[in-house]
């Protein structure tokens, strides 16, 4: 339902995202034995987006466990950072980074809050700032989140975001065909629901959650007015999870709408540029 926003709205989804971490470490959708066997977690077409990274900075907001993080140094980027506020999140990271091998010095992870990320941060700029996917319907200030990110983008180097498409927020849970919910809602959408995206049958304590949606309009102007330069936006028919009742889980790993009908946008990208 949707509501003012809650004052402790932050505390709120820290603790449901706490108790979740060891449900994912243990989950099949992240799958850890295979990450730790060498399995990429980062999704094909931010890989050619965002490009090689070889030799390169990159510090990633709102990391969680840091599967994606750990498989950009993988990929040969010369020193990663991963923030996320969530303490135990940021503890499996670390131990995930020791165990494959990368030491601070190629690997950090710091626990604080995105807002502060330009004061928590161990290096004042960084090639590339990341972040996605499912990050942005935590935070209830958009402007404030772009400003935060453009700043730690080091002079020539790039913002990128790839994050689910706002339209699916506003479809009915069952088609996704049929809108059900305000587009242009600045109201936090407050829930009670147990489980999670990667174990929708567990049993759950901190279940309530704030979260907001946020326009793809919304989310340009503010990288706009940060400084940056928009480089593309690009939309994505797929999805990383069954959002929908009639998406299906297909060989490369994503979900779609059945080819007999129309597609829309389930996900989106976008680079920023500082010149």
């Amino acid at each position: 339902m949707y509501s003012s926003t809650p004052p402790d709205w932050r505390e709120t989804n820290r603790s449901n995202w706490d108790e979740r971490v060891p449900l994912h470490m243990a989950s099949d959708y992240y799958d850890l034995a295979s990450f730790r066997s060498g399995k990429d977690a980062l999704r094909d077409f931010e890989v050619a987006e965002v490009g090689g990274v070889d030799g390169r900075t990159l510090l990633h907001l709102q990391c969680h466990i840091g599967l994606d993080t750990l498989s950009w140094a993988r990929r040969g980027a010369a020193r990663v950072v991963g923030l996320d506020f969530s303490e135990p999140a940021v503890e499996t990271a670390r131990s995930l980074a020791a165990e494959l091998g990368f030491g601070p010095d190629r690997a950090a992870f710091v626990a604080a809050d995105v807002y502060d990320a330009p004061g928590a941060v161990p290096d004042p700029s960084y090639d590339i700032v990341y972040t996605g996917v499912g990050a942005l319907n935590w935070l209830p200030d958009i402007g404030r989140w772009a400003e935060a990110a453009a700043s730690l983008v080091a002079p020539g180097g790039f913002l990128y975001l790839a994050e689910f498409h706002p339209l699916t927020d506003v479809l009915d849970d069952e088609t996704g065909s049929t809108v059900v919910h305000d587009y242009f809602s600045r109201e936090a959408w407050v829930e009670e629901i147990s489980g999670s995206y990667a174990d929708r049958e567990a049993r759950t304590a901190s279940n309530r959650t704030v979260e907001w949606q946020h326009p793809i309009g919304e989310v340009v102007s503010a990288i706009a007015a940060s400084g940056l330069r928009l480089d593309f936006l690009h939309e994505h028919a797929v999805s990383l999870f069954g959002r929908f009742d009639r998406l299906t889980r297909h060989d490369d790993g994503f979900y779609r709408f059945p080819a007999d009908r129309p597609r829309i946008p389930l996900m989106y990208s976008l680079k920023a540029t500082r010149v």
